[in-house]
């Protein structure tokens, strides 16, 4: 495991279910909202698995669950992979309340074994904001090309890049083309008391262009089909997040 992988794991495995507590609740309630319409779940990415029974969908950086799960219940086959161990417990108990099944892989996605998961999947998923966990994203882009079986279909969702632009009262920062690895809150931080915030372990990231991100894709071998901008939460008139769809 790499020094970013490392610090990573580190941040994401101190108070992470406790987080999830905090934010989706008790795993009990959380499935009892998914079972009401697992689609939903998926919200705005849900017209993209209209049909996915009998799939095999791998979810990276799929942290609690909150997708994998939705998933399973439509008739995937799912399998998370994610570095923490934290993230692993409430999905495991979210799956389980769910009266679902979920794969767990915990561990560096870099180190994924292409021996067992090789061309392996259907899908791959990955949504939330992850790209900036990797360091070398021509690596990453190519350990998602041998993950996928022939045809298969990414479905990738991420901050827009147009973000580090911004400051958190949206005036602009000169930060774009930036490529140094940078320590950050881990993104769940501000949900707990002010006092114990200190105590938090950074994360290591690493921000790119869009032109990086697609370009990573194309080199890679993988299909760019469809790309969409998204607006944020509040209805933002600024780009909040993307989604590309590649297929191999």
């Amino acid at each position: 495991m790499n020094e970013q992988s490392t610090t990573n794991k580190v941040a994401w495995e101190y108070r992470a279910y406790e987080f999830w507590m905090k934010r989706d609740g008790h795993p009990k309630e959380k499935a009892k909202e998914i079972l009401k319409d697992p689609r939903t779940s998926l919200k705005k990415h849900q017209t993209f698995f209209e049909n996915v029974e009998g799939k095999k969908i791998a979810n990276l950086c799929g942290s609690n669950g909150r997708k994998a799960v939705p998933l399973a219940l439509l008739g995937a086959e799912v399998t998370i992979f994610d570095i923490s161990k934290e993230n692993e417990r409430y999905a495991r108990e979210l799956a389980y309340h769910a009266n679902t099944s979920i794969n767990y892989i915990v561990g560096d996605i870099y180190e994924i074994d292409l021996q067992t998961y090789g061309e392996a999947f259907d899908i791959l998923y990955l949504e939330g904001g992850i790209l900036h966990y990797f360091q070398d994203i021509d690596h990453f882009m190519s350990l998602l090309f041998s993950l996928l079986k022939n045809d298969g279909t990414l479905i990738l969702s991420d901050f827009h890049p147009l973000l580090k632009c911004l400051n958190d009262d949206f005036n602009v920062k000169l930060a774009y083309f930036d490529t140094e690895l940078q320590t950050g809150d881990i993104a769940y931080k501000q949900f707990f008391p002010e006092e114990e915030q200190d105590d938090f372990p950074d994360v290591s990231i690493r921000f790119y262009t869009l032109s990086e991100i697609i370009n990573s894709l194309i080199a890679a071998g993988l299909r760019l089909e469809r790309f969409e901008e998204h607006r944020g939460w509040k209805m933002e008139n600024i780009p909040w997040e993307f989604t590309i769809i590649a297929r191999k």
